[in-house]
């Protein structure tokens, strides 16, 4: 993972320095010389790229001529954070750069909603699971590296009832009816599976829906994605569509606009909760019993 460290922080920064920089009309060219720092490096910061380092944000606040505002210390929170580790950089030698990026967005959000097929979200799912998966569909992984993957979505489901410094994660989850029955790994791991969907969709902060075989197909039905949304205002909704060749990550407020309507759709068009956890009950018993 080339850059592993929290993701919206960096963000946030970039977004201010751009704004200080319009708003003073200069170029980056004018900012960088002025500082003696690279147009390269500046540009890297005003796009999130790498982690800032905190005398530069400084140098950067006096030369905007806010020092000892509201704004520098914003700045300046942002950069102390921006420079940790993220807990997820332990599981790198086992990940993909894109799933990491995932999993730092996934930490930092204050709602994920989801759509999924044919599997459950990873949220939701038990480690029994989500090993059978691994072992199914990942076979040449070592189950030394499966088991770490493993471990890494226990890791991620905490952040469902405890975080640190925020509120837990809010989880809108679709899932479609095929999800449902799909084996994976045995009867008994899709019974104990069905069953903790069951429990765990009752918690106050997780709504899920399932769309079942009876609805009309929707545009993106056959797509799994997650929709970020974060706490402040200056921070933007971001999408990840997970695909074979990897999660393709969207910020383009068009089309992050447009994914927010298809889940929408899928939300209306789904099982309301407790329709869901029915469904869910009636294939345990008809299916996996």
């Amino acid at each position: 993972m080339a850059d592993p460290g929290p993701v919206v922080p960096r963000r946030r920064i970039a977004e201010e320095l751009r704004r200080l920089r319009s708003e003073a009309g200069r170029t980056l060219e004018e900012v960088a010389d002025a500082l003696l720092i690279s147009t390269s490096k500046l540009s890297r910061l005003e796009n999130a790229q790498g982690r800032p380092q905190l005398r530069d944000i400084r140098d950067l606040a006096r030369y905007y001529g806010i020092e000892g505002t509201q704004v520098a210390g914003r700045l300046e929170r942002w950069t102390k954070a921006a420079q940790s580790q993220g807990w997820w950089t332990d599981y790198s030698a086992n990940i993909p750069e894109d799933l990491g990026a995932h999993v730092a967005y996934e930490t930092e959000a204050s709602v994920a909603r989801v759509y999924t097929i044919p599997v459950l979200p990873v949220l939701l799912q038990t480690p029994d699971y989500a090993r059978a998966y691994y072992h199914s569909t990942e076979t040449w992984r070592t189950s030394d590296d499966i088991d770490r993957l493993v471990e890494l979505r226990t890791r991620r489901q905490e952040a469902l009832k405890q975080r640190e410094g925020q509120p837990p994660l809010e989880l809108i989850a679709v899932t479609h009816e095929a999800s449902l029955r799909q084996l994976v790994g045995s009867p008994e791991i899709m019974r104990a599976q069905l069953d903790h969907l069951i429990e765990c969709s009752t918690a106050p902060n997780i709504e899920l829906r399932v769309f079942p075989f009876s609805r009309e197909p929707l545009f993106t039905i056959t797509c799994m994605y997650a929709y970020f949304e974060f706490s402040e205002d200056i921070d933007h909704d971001v999408v990840h569509i997970e695909t074979h060749a990897g999660i393709r990550h969207i910020e383009r407020p068009k089309v992050v606009k447009e994914y927010r309507q298809y889940h929408d759709a899928l939300y209306r068009n789904s099982l309301a909760p407790e329709e869901s956890r029915a469904l869910i009950r009636a294939i345990r018993q008809q299916q996996f019993s």
